[in-house]
């Protein structure tokens, strides 16, 4: 092959390759070049309001993903032809920050209308959001589109709940290409945020219907969680996911589940189940912070390349709530 063919052959394969929808860092730097501004700016206002709304974005990103991948799908509302997500089990007066994603979005709109997805208002948000609690900063790929649909069959099946064994929760990721060095970086985002007492309250009083307390957990917790959570109390209570530093981002959710201070089963059986390879990682991001914020950052990316829509697939939503 001659070298003008060979070189004609490499554009062409570039453009393939942006037809594909590869996801990239510099997708908006010339349609929307201060995206991450914009977003950062909503979330620092918001975040004046609600210490909670970082960790509540980076569960949003999450809960997309894992159904149908990274594209919107859990903001859209009830429609014509759409059983919206936010319906779903795991979702349902669960799943919350949707109204922060709204004022990003008029926001966006207002400098650059119709040119950033919010399937990529997720990814940045979370990111940014990850970042304005001490955690790690990262270079997001962007470049998804969102659907037009919703799924929440779907939701209801592939979403972990926190009693599921850690089995079946390394059969969902794995489902979704992620490897339990993914499960447990990812899990770390329990290093901030809250839970609702109904999440957890069974492993205090009737663990797994035995009538006794989850002999995983240290006593001297679990007595405090008592007081939050007691038997006939109000199942929508909120505890810390992490006690020891609630609003930081950081490795203690990890020497928390070393001493047995997990709040969700789904927490404290990564580090608790005998012969789990996961007690190793847990073992290792324990010891350092700065291993589990490389890592962390290393599963976000993985997680945000879950089957984008890219391309002509797909929209750029309007308004997030619903199709255009």
């Amino acid at each position: 092959m001659s070298v003008p063919s060979l070189v004609v052959a490499a554009a062409l394969f570039m453009i393939v390759s942006q037809c594909n929808g590869q996801l990239t860092n510099t997708f908006y730097s010339t349609s929307c070049p201060n995206v991450s501004i914009v977003v950062r700016n909503i979330l620092e206002q918001a975040q004046q309001n609600d210490v909670r709304i970082g960790a509540k974005l980076v569960r949003l990103h999450f809960h997309d993903c894992f159904v149908d991948g990274c594209d919107g799908s859990i903001l859209l509302d009830n429609a014509d032809g759409i059983q919206s997500e936010k319906d779903a089990g795991p979702n349902n007066n669960s799943a919350d920050g949707f109204d922060v994603v709204d004022d990003i979005k008029t926001a966006l709109e207002n400098v650059c209308p119709g040119v950033v997805s919010c399937a990529d208002i997720l990814a940045l948000a979370s990111q940014i959001s990850v970042t304005m609690g001490g955690g790690p900063s990262w270079e997001v790929p962007l470049g998804r589109r969102d659907s037009r649909t919703a799924n929440q069959v779907g939701a209801n099946s592939d979403l972990p709940g926190p009693f599921e064994s850690l089995g079946n929760v390394t059969s969902k990721f794995r489902n979704k290409g992620l490897d339990s060095t993914d499960l447990v970086a990812l899990s770390g985002a329990h290093t901030f945020g809250r839970a609702k007492c109904s999440s957890f309250s069974p492993r205090l009083y009737n663990f797994g219907d035995t009538g006794n307390p989850d002999p995983n957990m240290d006593s001297a917790y679990r007595d405090t969680l008592r007081q939050t959570c007691p038997q006939g109390g109000n199942a929508d209570t909120l505890a810390n996911l992490d006690p020891s530093s609630p609003n930081g981002f950081d490795n203690d959710y990890f020497t928390n589940l070393q001493n047995n201070r997990g709040l969700l089963q789904t927490d404290q059986e990564l580090f608790s189940t005998s012969g789990a390879d996961t007690v190793a990682i847990v073992n290792r991001f324990g010891n350092s912070q700065s291993e589990f914020f490389d890592a962390f950052v290393q599963s976000m990316i993985k997680m945000g390349n879950i089957s984008p829509l890219t391309g002509n697939s797909g929209e750029i939503r309007a308004d997030c709530k619903r199709v255009n």
